[in-house]
């Protein structure tokens, strides 16, 4: 689900993007939980939070 790690990584670079354009504090925490079969939940915290299930990149490296 190499795709589904892109849409993570998109949406950390928007809330980078809209933290160093607000006029104000930020602040960004990711969060990575394991889960069954091989799946990570991450959760990105910016005030709201934006959450994604992969695969673990680990499984995709070994296949």
């Amino acid at each position: 689900m190499a795709d589904g790690h892109e849409e993570v990584k998109k949406r950390m670079n928007a809330v980078y993007n809209m933290l160093a354009e607000h006029d104000g504090y930020g602040e960004m925490r990711i969060d990575f939980k394991i889960l069954k079969k091989g799946q990570k939940e991450i959760i990105i915290h910016c005030g709201k939070q934006y959450r994604y299930v992969v695969d673990s990149m680990q499984r995709s490296l070994r296949d």
